[in-house]
């Protein structure tokens, strides 16, 4: 076998790994990115066209200033690519009062001066009539919340990452590596053997293959996303309808403004999530699943509660606590990772690659990646 030699090479090219090759890029390295199938493929997390990206956060405010970064770098990375990645919609938190992710996307919003109403579930069917919100329903209303078109966002970072030199590798998947004495790494596949510096792995449902200290802490899961026929479309095009979580009785959903595809799209619910073998190649939601989501249209979203259209289930890699880890690998700090975004991570990719790229050259960080790091988790 051959070997290369590059500065970094970023095992997984989906959303956090092409965002890590264009930040390598763009600083003048020498990139190699490896990916195990297509680009843009539909066996992670990674496809279906859009992904929610919202400033109020209920899951804490420590993700605000990352989000809000986030939020930045897929404008300008729109821009320099060319493509609209960002699509401003304005976000919905809807929830029992008293419930929980409600106020707490509400204190994010005051703990980080976010613009932000806090709505009667009357005034949010006002104004948005599509939604038949349970007795007790409230929402968070932030208008900076949108959604990024997902596969676009990859092949916008790959582009910009290739025309700065990056060498981009598909359907070649990192098989093992090493650490070497010199403090770089080797890297092997079935096509070559590759050395660099630094390693990036952002393989997704496949992490714990390369960092298998993971494999006791983070499990994967199929979740199910739909497109189902509206009666009324008007009401869900962009710029009528936002995106939007609801926590219910049945679980939490997520839900968006009409895009690319005539179907009114929807995912979750939360607890309906299934284990799933990432190495499986089936990714066909179950129709337990199937029929929850479509349980959920009928009850609170009617008028988008008809025949499916399209259905997908997409792998999430889960922490026991469901907060990010991002960190070095445990004794070889020249190999960095970020996984186990719990199917909330794909809207932070454009600032997670940034952050990959400063531990890889500098080993830190502008933000307190402390809530992330892999101790906070038992062995």
């Amino acid at each position: 076998m051959s070997q290369h030699s590059y500065d970094v090479i970023v095992a997984g090219v989906g959303a956090m790994g092409s965002a890590s090759c264009w930040h390598l890029a763009q600083r003048g390295l020498k990139v190699l990115g490896l990916e195990r199938f297509d680009l843009g493929h539909a066996m992670g997390s990674s496809h279906g066209l859009t992904r929610i990206i919202r400033l109020a956060y209920f899951e804490g405010s420590h993700y605000v200033p990352i989000v809000k970064r986030a939020h930045e770098l897929w404008a300008q990375t729109g821009e320099q690519a060319g493509m609209k990645l960002l699509h401003v919609t304005g976000s919905l938190d809807l929830a029992p009062k008293g419930g929980g992710p409600v106020e707490s996307s509400l204190q994010s919003c005051l703990d980080h001066g976010l613009t932000h109403e806090v709505l009667e579930g009357s005034e949010v069917t006002r104004r948005f009539p599509a939604f038949q919100l349970p007795e007790g329903h409230i929402g968070l209303w932030q208008p900076d919340g949108g959604f990024v078109a997902s596969e676009k966002a990859i092949y916008a970072h790959v582009g910009l990452a290739q025309s700065h030199g990056a060498e981009i590798r598909t359907n070649e998947p990192m098989l093992d590596w090493t650490p070497t004495a010199q403090g770089g790494v080797i890297v092997r596949t079935e096509r070559g053997t590759y050395s660099a510096g630094r390693l990036v792995i952002t393989s997704g449902g496949w992490i714990a293959d390369a960092v298998p200290t993971l494999k006791e802490r983070v499990s994967t899961v199929k979740q199910a996303i739909g497109w189902f026929t509206t009666r009324r479309p008007e009401l869900f095009r962009e710029g009528a309808f936002p995106v939007f979580i609801l926590s219910a009785d049945e679980g939490t959903f997520y839900g968006f403004p009409l895009y690319e595809h005539p179907g009114f799209k929807l995912g979750g619910p939360h607890f309906g999530r299934e284990p799933i073998d990432p190495h499986d190649q089936d990714r066909t939601p179950s129709e337990n699943q199937i029929r929850l989501i479509r349980e959920c249209l009928a009850r609170y979203i009617p008028d988008a509660a008809g025949e499916p259209l399209t259905v997908k289930g997409c792998i999430y890699t889960v922490s026991p606590d469901e907060d990010f880890i991002i960190d070095t690998v445990p004794g070889v700090p020249q190999a960095v990772f970020a996984s186990a975004c719990s199917g909330h991570g794909f809207k932070f990719a454009s600032a997670i690659g940034e952050i990959l790229a400063d531990l890889s050259t500098s080993g830190q960080s502008p933000f307190d990646l402390k809530p992330f790091s892999l101790s906070r988790l038992p062995a």
